[in-house]
């Protein structure tokens, strides 16, 4: 990013990743017909690498290293799994994964 000037605030890029996950989002409304055929979901790799690319500009901007992050998560995933069997956190509306969701 510094090679090619393309440093921003933190929230600038927090603004970015979420324009990019809204892009994913609109591909996968489209190509589902809005959620009435889940099975037929299309993303293409260049808008998850869009967005691959913000959230690692996000860490960037903050400092954070984003293997580090990445290991952190898996763990918390792992001791849930290991204490409750879910990778869930617990906030589950009507007993709906945030991770998976039944569709």
């Amino acid at each position: 990013m510094e090679s090619y000037d393309l440093e921003t605030p933190p929230a600038f890029r927090l603004l970015d990743l979420v324009s990019e996950v809204g892009e994913l989002a609109k591909e996968a409304n489209t190509s589902t017909e809005y959620g009435s055929s889940p099975a037929d979901l299309e993303l293409t790799s260049d808008e998850l690498g869009d967005a691959l690319f913000a959230l690692l500009a996000v860490c960037e901007a903050l400092e954070i290293d984003a293997p580090d992050a990445l290991a952190e998560a898996l763990e918390k995933y792992e001791n849930r799994i290991e204490d409750s069997s879910t990778p869930g956190s617990g906030r589950e509306a009507d007993g709906v994964s945030q991770l998976h969701p039944r569709v």
